[in-house]
């Protein structure tokens, strides 16, 4: 790392990159320092200029640039020498300007903090591409009020360290910190995005998502109104369950025909996400979940159509739909669908249709109850062709992307908790299946003066993000030393996190859930020169999935033999052996999951849920990858900003990587459906799959890709993308990891 003076000398500086660049003509950037003062700014839109398919490596000199210029300011707002500096004086004076918590000094004696310091790694800078730097700084650095430039992206990454392993164990706390701290700064891994943001500062919280699950009550309506208000104003996207809630035209204390249905209450919660930024940089992200069996199906389909009568629409929520087998089996055979009203089913038939799925042990499946509801005379029904429903949500799916897929009778067939609960939806990018109950208000009363009021809380989902960085860790060969770090990272959010939301913060207890996930897999699978459609990449997927699954189920176990079992383990698919059970591991392949069937039953888990795919789009975007398990849009494409663009290449792009690379819109989405369908198997939660379509595919050819993907185990499918809709969806922020 150069020092800096008052004025830069670029030339100096340009010519000691030569050895670093020798493939580059820096000598065109050195020129035009000779003809004049040229500023950084004008550098950098020299080496953006630069930057196309077959010289992508000037976006590393730009980031190079860029980082001059934040370390030149840095310097001047904390009086240093040079960048990363006095450690120590960085967290005292952001302490002081109340940015960063005092916690920090709290759990850190300054000696230890001094330590800490000195194995801050300044070069690992280096790695960022110029959109990856650029990204990480303008939206994740901590500031001081007036937005001046104090820490620097390896700090942010080692206060992230600091906090995530700040009530561990003192005798090991510094080492943990420094290996937590080696996962990030190599980008190795990523946290999710209020991880990034929020680690170490004052305000925020550290989960990514959330799910409520709403009863059928004005109380419980507008109490999850209030829940979703506070976890949106903290960052957090929202998947929301509205399947409790009694149709339009149903009774109400008796009156016959006078409920309003889901769609009011849904504009609340769309008013709600416009209304309830999150501090200042973003609307709100609310998810909202109907079954397909439903009275309101059809207007809730049609809420976010840009046609029709206005008063029926919400633009700025997104749907999902819960769909049992017995509905897609209908669809396939052009056989009749029935709606029902919820509240209705519960007054009649005594129990609660959403509250089933099939091979439930019990008290009977899904099917049975529906086939009961359907044959029952004083139940009212409304009969729709199955296809029928089919079309409208492929109508909705083009025009707007969505709803989203959820196939609840799979997902409630795999959660290796179902001995405690139900899972009734998703969350806002479809990668979280957890346990999902409403929270009742029993009773208010006045004692004291004060009023008090008494709940039944229910299970109010948490999700905990990370993701493997699989374009770096695996040519790297270093999973095995960074699965057990990350599970260790997620798991403490739990402890550290503080949740505006009571019910979130137990559920949260509960089940300890987390989800480690990927992003990279494009990125992969070009450097290993794997053809996306080939045999090849179904047998790697096999290979890399099973893996990262072995390693975090194992990490987790060996927690557990060290800090406790997650409270709800007794009776858990994991307690007795029927998680591996169900997904037939091979028992004769490189990993010995018999062994480690019988280390879970020894030792417990830590964890409930495990692992998770999210959608990673900015944060793969910092760890210069690509996004998820996606394949890229582009090979070159420029990102929009205010004032200028940034052009992007695929990483590593070079004439060997070119042709490994396919745009999304030119592979066999159904080659995309069988990696997905292996990927599943060694998955516990669910996975971000967007589906890409252009906007010329005949309804009989999306539909043969929805029944592919039902057929093949998938749990969610999230987007529909299609070519006339590009550039129209927005993927959860928080759950980037």
């Amino acid at each position: 790392m150069e020092l800096l003076k008052e004025k830069t000398n670029w030339k100096m500086i340009l010519e000691q990159w030569k050895s670093d660049f020798p493939h580059l003509d820096l000598d065109r950037l050195i020129d035009k320092t000779r003809k004049h003062d040229t500023i950084e700014n004008d550098l950098i839109l020299e080496c953006l200029a630069e930057i196309d398919e077959t010289e992508p490596d000037w976006t590393y000199v730009a980031s190079r640039i860029h980082l001059q210029q934040m370390y030149q300011e840095s310097t001047m707002n904390r009086n240093t020498e040079g960048p990363y500096e006095n450690f120590a004086d960085l967290i005292h004076l952001l302490i002081d300007e109340q940015i960063y918590t005092k916690n920090l000094l709290t759990y850190y004696t300054e000696e230890e903090i001094t330590e800490i310091g000195k194995a801050v790694v300044p070069e690992r800078d280096y790695f960022f591409t110029y959109i990856g730097l650029k990204t990480m700084s303008d939206r994740y650095l901590a500031r001081s009020k007036d937005k001046k430039t104090f820490e620097l992206p390896q700090e942010r990454f080692m206060i992230i360290a600091m906090v995530l392993m700040a009530q561990e164990d003192k005798a090991k706390r510094i080492h943990l910190v420094k290996e937590a701290y080696w996962a990030l700064s190599h980008l190795y891994m990523t946290v999710a995005t209020p991880t990034l943001a929020n680690a170490g500062k004052r305000y925020g919280q550290l989960s990514s998502c959330f799910i409520d699950t709403i009863d059928d009550s004005l109380q419980s309506i507008y109490d999850s109104n209030t829940d979703i208000a506070n976890l949106s104003k903290h960052g957090g996207g929202i998947g929301v369950y509205l399947g409790k809630i009694r149709s339009r035209g149903s009774d109400i204390r008796g009156f016959k025909g006078v409920s309003s249905g889901v769609l009011p209450w849904m504009k609340q919660l769309n008013n709600t996400a416009v209304s309830v930024d999150q501090l200042g940089q973003r609307q709100g992200a609310v998810a909202v979940y109907l079954d397909v069996w439903h009275k309101d199906i059809f207007p809730f389909l049609d809420s976010r159509l840009n046609n029709g009568d206005e008063r029926q629409r919400t633009h700025d929520l997104f749907t999902g739909v819960s769909i049992p087998d017995v509905f897609m089996e209908a669809v396939e055979k052009r056989e009749d669908w029935y709606l029902f009203d919820p509240h209705e089913v519960r007054e009649v038939m005594g129990f609660s249709l959403e509250d089933y799925f099939d091979e439930q042990k019990g008290e009977g499946s899904f099917r049975e109850k529906y086939a009961q509801c359907v044959a029952h005379p004083y139940l009212s029904k409304e009969k729709a062709p199955a296809i029928e429903v089919m079309k409208r949500i492929m109508v909705s799916q083009l025009e707007t992307g969505t709803p989203y897929m959820f196939y609840r009778d799979e997902v409630n067939r795999m959660n290796p908790n179902n001995h405690k609960g139900m899972v009734y939806c998703s969350n806002l990018c479809t990668e979280i299946t957890q346990n999902q109950k409403p929270t009742v208000q029993d009773e208010q009363f006045v004692e004291d003066g004060k009023i008090i009021t008494v709940q039944t809380p229910g299970e109010f989902v948490v999700c905990n993000l990370s993701s493997i960085n699989l374009g770096r860790a695996i040519p790297d060969g270093i999973l095995k030393r960074l699965i057990p770090i990350q599970i260790r990272m997620l798991d403490n959010v739990i402890e550290c996190n503080t949740i505006p939301v009571l019910q979130a913060q137990l559920t949260n207890q509960s089940y300890r859930g987390v989800g480690l996930g990927t992003f990279g897999w494009a990125h992969l699978l070009a450097q290993k020169k794997i053809d996306w459609e080939s045999e090849k990449a179904l047998d790697y997927t096999h290979e890399v999935y099973e893996a990262v699954s072995y390693l975090a189920i194992e990490a987790s176990s060996e927690l557990a033999k060290e800090k406790g079992s997650y409270p709800l383990f007794e009776g858990s698919d994991w307690q007795t052996g029927e998680y591996f059970v169900k997904r037939t591991f091979d028992q004769d392949g490189s990993w010995n999951w018999q062994a480690l069937k019988d280390k879970v039953s020894r030792n417990g888990m830590r964890n409930g849920y495990l692992m998770a795919v999210a959608p990673n789009s900015s944060t793969s975007l910092i760890a210069g990858s690509t996004a998820s398990i996606d394949p890229v849009f582009k090979k070159f494409y420029s990102e929009e900003k205010k004032d200028y663009k940034i052009p992007v290449t695929a990483p590593d792009l070079t004439h060997e990587t070119y042709g490994y690379y396919p745009s999304a819109y030119d592979v066999d989405q159904h080659a995309s459906i069988k990696q997905n369908s292996i990927r599943q198997k060694y998955i516990d939660q669910s996975i971000s799959f967007n589906l890409y379509v252009r906007n010329t595919i005949q309804a009989k050819e999306l539909l043969s890709l929805h029944l592919d993907a039902w057929k093949l185990g998938l749990k969610t499918t999230y987007y529909t993308r299609s070519t006339s809709s590009q550039g129209e969806f927005d993927d959860c922020e928080s759950c980037s990891s």
